[in-house]
């Protein structure tokens, strides 16, 4: 991640996070709530040490299914204590007794359970919540003047290292996949190089806008899209009205999710956006040769309902992110880590 640009410049407080599971708390948010009636029994967990796969399987065990019938939302953190729901389609079964479940994993609780006539998807994830800790902080008034910088104008909206994987094995595999190096038949594999390819040029993208201060400046034909709403529209002209509304963050500037279709983008913002992702051939290859489709992502994130609290041991941070986006891209505008610390093995949320 150090390869791509600071939105407010590499931060002078250096720190750690994830001393322990407890550092790093994340619980979902679905923004709808169950019908408590259905052939989906909705399992709320806490988990601690674990990640979620690992949960979805031991969980199918006890409930006597397939883990192909048990789904969720968002995958979690597994250095993390993560709360989260599950569904386990049941049709026609009375619910099970998990009382065995939560004895023999000690890092599992079972917090609640209903029943709901859906099972969970990826895409019914609204967001996360996170209360992080930062210690070992050498310049605590620095952090906190970052920290009122952030909540102002947020951060760049990169994806996360643990995407990429560790030492970014998983874009170096995506290279020699679209290289035709090999052959990926694994359904898991494929879907995590896919996804390393397009989130790497991606950040490679939003690096670049920062480094020409064009993150909030619109360029002729950028792809915008207005707060609250899923679609976009063509920056065709641009006007003081419309930057004005990109400066108070009613409009987002968004950047590709390469696909095997045309760039939305026109004129300036096509050309910009070219540039840089046909550095990456072997990657826009194995993106168009798997027919994946475009789509966008804004450029910025604002946490919401930022707070923090200095104490003897650090700081104490909360704030709520929409899904798809990186507690870890946050992190990263706050404080230089004072060494490797495993931040995630696991999407804290699933794009």
């Amino acid at each position: 991640m150090d390869c791509f640009k600071w939105l407010h410049e590499q931060p002078i407080c250096q720190g750690s996070i994830k001393a322990n599971p407890q550092d790093f708390i994340v619980n979902e948010q679905l923004g709808f709530s169950f019908s408590g009636a259905g052939e989906h029994l909705m399992v709320k967990i806490r988990k601690t040490g674990e990640n979620t796969k690992y949960v979805v399987n031991e969980l199918a065990k006890a409930c006597g299914v397939k883990s192909r019938d048990v789904s969720w939302a968002g995958l979690k953190d597994r250095h993390a204590v993560t709360e989260q729901w599950i569904s386990v389609h049941l049709p026609g079964k009375a619910d099970p007794d998990l009382s065995q479940f939560e004895a023999e994993h000690p890092g599992i609780e079972v917090l609640e359970t209903t029943r709901h006539d859906k099972k969970l998807r990826p895409g019914d994830l609204q967001g996360n919540w996170f209360q992080l800790r930062l210690t070992d902080l050498d310049q605590p008034q620095a952090l906190a003047e970052r920290l009122e910088l952030v909540k102002q104008q947020g951060v760049a909206n990169y994806f996360g290292q643990q995407r990429f994987g560790h030492g970014g094995n998983n874009v170096i595999k995506a290279r020699a996949w679209g290289n035709n190096e090999f052959r990926v038949r694994d359904k898991s594999k494929r879907s995590f190089y896919l996804s390393a390819a397009r989130s790497w040029m991606f950040n490679q993208v939003l690096s670049a806008r920062i480094e020409q201060n064009l993150t909030r400046e619109i360029m002729l034909g950028d792809c915008l899209q207005a707060a609250g709403d899923d679609r976009t529209f063509i920056a065709e002209t641009i006007t003081p009205e419309l930057q004005q509304q990109v400066m108070q963050g009613k409009v987002a500037i968004t950047g590709p999710l390469l696909g095997d279709n045309a760039l939305p983008t026109t004129a300036d913002a096509q050309a910009f956006e070219l540039a840089i992702v046909e550095q990456e051939p072997a990657l826009v290859a194995l993106v168009r040769d798997n027919r994946m489709r475009h789509d966008r992502r804004p450029l910025l994130l604002l946490p919401q309902n930022m707070q923090w609290q200095f104490d003897d041991n650090g700081v104490i941070l909360s704030f709520a992110l929409p899904a798809g986006s990186f507690a870890t891209s946050v992190v990263r505008e706050l404080i230089m880590p004072l060494e490797s610390e495993g931040m995630n093995d696991e999407n804290t949320d699933q794009q």
